[in-house]
């Protein structure tokens, strides 16, 4: 819901760090190898139910998800192979947290089952918007490679609830619950796109 919005602010700090790396011969994928390194940890610090560890690993964990892209435009433009791996290895870093969670807090399981199976028609209907999208040669809203649509919820908020959820365990099966709901909203709003723009 305010993806852009913080893009927006966040966009010239991420630019001038990522001029900064790629002058030191960073590379955008190995970024994004680190980021899903990190998530990794995350989600099994999680599933050990180490919260604080789990917390610390999964914010430091998207600072190179969120570097990787700016690395690669100051190095002359994203590829095709670069933004793939980006959404593959945000989708795994989702998933895999939600499912440290769940192994980390019983009390848990059923709400992050239905919210890990909420992200899985979301990131399918995402992927296949943009392929239908790119088919119909219709522009792409920013220099990202697939099209990404505004909804409700986006990877600000998943975020922000992902956070919550280890820093709140308690809390963990409602703010789960919620989420999911939220994400299914985003279905919704990204139906409702698909159905203006492709039919």
């Amino acid at each position: 819901m305010i993806d852009t919005e913080v893009r927006r602010w966040l966009g010239p700090g991420l630019d001038r760090a990522g001029a900064w790396l790629a002058r030191r011969g960073v590379r955008p994928l190995a970024l994004t190898l680190v980021g899903l390194l990190l998530a990794l940890a995350a989600a099994a610090a999680a599933a050990a139910a180490w919260w604080s560890t789990a917390l610390v690993l999964w914010l430091a964990s998207r600072v190179p998800d969120g570097l990787d892209g700016p690395v690669a435009r100051a190095q002359g433009g994203g590829t095709a192979l670069g933004g793939w791996a980006d959404i593959t290895a945000d989708l795994a870093a989702y998933g895999t947290f939600v499912a440290g969670c769940a192994i980390g807090n019983p009390d848990a399981r059923v709400a992050c089952l239905v919210l890990l199976v909420t992200y899985y028609v979301n990131g399918g209907s995402l992927l296949a918007l943009s392929a239908a999208a790119h088919e119909r040669r219709i522009a792409r809203a920013d220099d990202r490679t697939f099209h990404f649509t505004r909804g409700l919820a986006e990877g600000t908020e998943t975020i922000v609830v992902h956070s919550l959820m280890v820093l709140l365990p308690a809390w963990m099966p409602a703010l789960a619950w919620g989420f999911a709901a939220a994400v299914l909203v985003t279905i919704g709003q990204r139906i409702r796109l698909a159905v203006r723009l492709l039919g």
